[in-house]
């Protein structure tokens, strides 16, 4: 008889007042943007010169709309384009769930250009503030699947492995922990320690190449355990969308990484 961890039944709800229910998934959107712009505030103070604290009040409000929309409309056009085009009302119901970390971060980076653009600052060192706090989101975003049952992993007898209340009888990998761990927990670590290191800290781009390349290894091994989405599947064998959709950041993150040149930013101190 193979042995399984009980899954915690943790009501998915996290505040109910009358007909108004605030989901634990709806909190870490909200407490990951909020702990990550404080996190950028400190940055901007501490370690990536010719930012403000000023300015990463304004890269919250435009990084959130990133985040919303791009996440969106990434699950819409990578995960279930068909779905969506025969029900396309059915693309603005985000509190029904279906958002793609993929999808995110191209809404992000687009706003980032637009808004370093704007304000004529450095796009590298506002990249490398932005990067630098994303693994909190993820962290509590990973948790609260965990707490949804949602994207479980794949089937196993280790002895961690749970019963999810939708993914049927058989034990599986707790993938959402897994999830948490890599690219919450160790990519912030990193990309902390990165930060602090005055000779990284210095060259314009190179957090942001850590956090896309820490990303995509991370979520590609990730993905080895978790199971593909039922509607889905493996893209190629033994290909997940999610695996296929990371090698463009593990090669963008080399890029920034190994070619950027290593001189000073640019700017100096600004005062907040």
């Amino acid at each position: 008889m193979t042995f399984a961890l009980a899954f915690p039944a943790i009501d998915p709800v996290a505040v109910e007042i009358g007909p108004v229910a605030i989901r634990w998934y709806a909190l870490s959107y909200v407490v990951g943007l909020l702990l990550g712009w404080q996190y950028v505030r400190y940055l901007a103070d501490k370690c990536i010169d010719g930012l403000t604290k000023r300015h990463a009040d304004d890269l919250l409000v435009f990084g959130t709309l990133g985040v919303v929309v791009g996440g969106r409309l990434g699950y819409v056009l990578f995960y279930q384009p068909g779905y969506y085009l025969s029900n396309p009302a059915e693309i603005f119901v985000v509190w029904q769930g279906g958002m793609s970390f993929h999808g995110g971060a191209l809404g992000v980076l687009i706003v980032v250009v637009l808004y370093a653009r704007l304000m004529k600052l450095n796009l590298l060192s506002v990249a490398d503030a932005v990067c630098a706090q994303v693994p909190i989101g993820l962290f509590l975003g990973r948790m609260a699947n965990f707490v949804n049952g949602e994207l479980y992993g794949r089937v196993s007898d280790v002895s961690w492995a749970m019963v999810f209340p939708h993914g049927g009888p058989e034990p599986r990998h707790p993938s959402q922990i897994y999830e948490a761990v890599l690219e919450g927990i160790v990519l912030f670590a990193l990309l902390a320690v990165a930060a602090h290191t005055k000779r990284i800290a210095q060259r314009p781009g190179t957090i942001a190449g850590l956090f896309w390349a820490g990303y995509g290894v991370a979520r590609i091994i990730a993905e080895l355990f978790r199971e593909p989405d039922a509607f889905l599947g493996f893209i190629l064998p033994g290909i997940t969308m999610g695996q296929l959709l990371s090698l463009p950041m593990i090669v963008i993150g080399l890029f920034l990484i190994l070619r950027i040149p290593p001189v000073p930013r640019a700017g100096g101190r600004a005062e907040s």
